[in-house]
């Protein structure tokens, strides 16, 4: 009766029965997982974000496939300030979720079976959505020596006459680590050298933690570009819904791929009124709820360092961007045993390394926007496990 594509193992696995254990038991858990902004203690403009969603031009509907000219301007201002000063709206197409962003693309590039080359680790989302699709991800991996750097020789290798585009997460998450300038180059050569098409994904832009510049994919013309993000993580809003992608790269190209998305999305005209005529408002709060953030990440990576400089089995790796920590850890058992025993023994939760898919075991994840307090007290759990006690 079902497709294949959704022929997922539905079982839960030990984290998640751990999980629902500690929850029965009323326990207090410590949660080093969190991703989700409006439960991370964050002060926002809630008249302002009420009143901007109450406009009376909602009740009018005017079905615009690509989205409404006052939201994609808001957007495309967006960019003009990261320096793409000639960043058109005409360019954008707004979705209602960076997954739908990613479904539109990879509707407009890929047929059943075609590949997409994805770096390794990164979010499990692309597998889901793939699937979906029908899609084949073939991964490339990100290698580590005093930081992330892409593996090129890997990637090349993985593309085959059915490759029909390169993913890249800008920075990545996990990792957090950014794609370079000189990445960027050579992303661009494999693309035109295999006519692929090159997808950024850049829902953590914002938060560099470094003084280095890292400039938006959304103004790439060496390959055809899409480039995604959203108000989830810009303005700390996911349950607003708000999205898009936005084409660059050879003239020729962009016009082509406008037109094919225009009507992928006039399919769905997935968007409501409500939110696109209350975009420049809530876009404007990027500004305040990205201090915050970044207040929060840079205070905990403090701590991360002070509370590891005290011992000697555990090393954070770098991060250069985005919301999270990588913790390396003795190899005693397997990630997942590890992150188990943590949650039983200790009541702290935490990603083992195998949900992104890191090589090997060795992994625990850890959020940086979780509270201060319960983030130093986590870690401190979470080290006194690796030295036993």
């Amino acid at each position: 009766m079902f497709s294949l594509r959704t022929n997922w193992k539905l079982t839960r696995n030990r984290l998640s029965e751990a999980i629902e254990e500690a929850q029965l038991r009323g326990e207090r858990v410590l949660d080093l997982t969190l991703s989700n902004p409006t439960r991370a203690g964050l002060r926002y403009d809630e008249s302002e974000i009420l009143k901007a969603l109450s406009s009376p031009r909602a009740l009018d509907y005017d079905p615009q496939p690509k989205g409404l000219t006052i939201a994609r301007e808001a957007i495309a201002s967006y960019y003009r300030e990261q320096g793409i000063a000639d960043f058109d709206c005409e360019r954008l197409t707004l979705t209602t979720s960076t997954s739908e962003g990613y479904s539109f693309v990879f509707r407009l590039l890929c047929n059943g079976g075609d590949e997409l080359l994805v770096p390794k680790p990164s979010y499990p989302l692309f597998e889901f959505l793939a699937d979906l699709h029908d899609v084949k991800l073939v991964p490339y991996p990100l290698i580590y020596d005093h930081g992330w750097e892409i593996d090129f020789s890997s990637l090349e290798r993985a593309v085959t006459e059915r490759a029909r585009g390169v993913v890249a997460v800008h920075p990545n998450n996990p990792t957090g680590s950014f794609v370079h300038p000189e990445e960027r180059e050579l992303l661009n050569e494999i693309c035109r050298k295999h006519g692929l098409a090159l997808i950024a994904d850049e829902v953590f832009l914002d938060y560099a933690l470094d003084e280095a510049p890292h400039p938006s994919f959304a103004g790439n013309r060496g390959a055809l570009t899409f480039t995604l993000s959203g108000l989830s993580k810009i303005s700390g809003l996911p349950q607003m819904k708000v999205a898009w992608v936005a084409a660059s790269g050879p003239g020729s190209e962009v016009s082509e791929a406008m037109a094919r998305l225009e009507v992928i999305a006039d399919t769905y005209l997935s968007m409501s009124a409500p939110i696109q005529w209350a975009m420049p408002l809530l876009l404007a709060q990027r500004r305040d709820i990205q201090k915050q953030l970044l207040a929060r990440v840079r205070a905990n990576l403090a701590e991360f360092d002070r509370q590891i400089a005290a011992q000697q089995a555990c090393q954070r790796l770098r991060v250069e961007g985005g919301w999270y920590g990588v913790l390396r850890v003795p190899v005693t058992r397997s990630d997942e045993e590890l992150a188990v025993g943590l949650l039983r023994e200790k009541s702290v939760l935490a990603h083992p390394g195998h949900f992104y898919d890191f090589p090997g075991e060795g992994y625990m994840i850890l959020s940086l926007i979780t509270p201060e307090s319960e983030f130093s007290e986590g870690l401190t759990r979470v080290l006194q496990q690796q030295s036993g006690r």
